[in-house]
């Protein structure tokens, strides 16, 4: 699939198989939550646009380099808000904004309940954050929202995708680069994850 990269990194392979485990509790959930998000973020970021700096070291002058990119993290509620801790260790400085959508599970598209996206966003890129690529319709509707705002640069940061969710995403999005720590088999009859690791909202916070 072109524009999807998973992770090929060991310690991303690990935290995940630790993750999906359904023995794995909620407090354990989270914080291997905030760590992948970290590591996928650290790979989703190496493009990022460099301009030259120049700093002094106790030993004289170095020639080095800055990121210049305003960058907003938008994490999709609430599975989503696991995410945002691990991004920010690394990104402290960037704006994060919300939305929210629940899946109907009739009819599995996505409603808006919440939009708290700013009317004119001042980023070059933003960092889509959703654990889960199910179906797609989440995904899909925010990025759209995103691109109606005049957000130029998106990228999705998740951690476990079906085939069927990243078509939708690709047929809907293609410019919108997919970054995974896993891509499984395929989706259920009620449009969940297999293997998956379950209700990711559901695991997180212990409900």
């Amino acid at each position: 699939m072109d524009n999807v990269f998973i992770s090929a990194h060991p310690l991303v392979k690990h935290k995940l198989t630790v993750l999906r485990d359904e023995d794995t509790d909620y407090r354990a959930f989270r914080e291997l939550m905030k760590e992948l998000a970290l590591l996928l973020c650290y790979e989703a970021t190496q493009d990022l646009t460099l301009s030259p700096a120049t700093v002094n070291t106790p030993m004289g002058e170095a020639q080095g380099s800055k990121a210049q990119e305003n960058i907003g993290v938008v994490p999709i509620l609430r599975a989503g808000l696991g995410m945002v801790e691990g991004v920010l260790e690394l990104l402290p400085n960037v704006q994060v904004w919300h939305i929210g959508l629940y899946r109907n599970e009739e009819t599995l598209e996505p409603v808006l309940y919440y939009n708290r996206l700013p009317s004119a966003p001042q980023v070059q890129l933003c960092l889509v954050l959703d654990p889960m690529l199910a179906t797609g319709g989440s995904l899909v509707a925010t990025v759209g929202m995103l691109k109606k705002a005049g957000v130029a640069r998106i990228k999705y940061v998740g951690l476990i995708a079906a085939p069927e969710g990243v078509q939708r995403m690709q047929n809907a999005h293609p410019d919108v680069p997919i970054h995974l720590a896993a891509l499984d088999e395929r989706l259920n009859e009620i449009g969940y994850i297999v293997p998956g690791l379950g209700d990711a909202g559901d695991r997180q916070f212990g409900t």
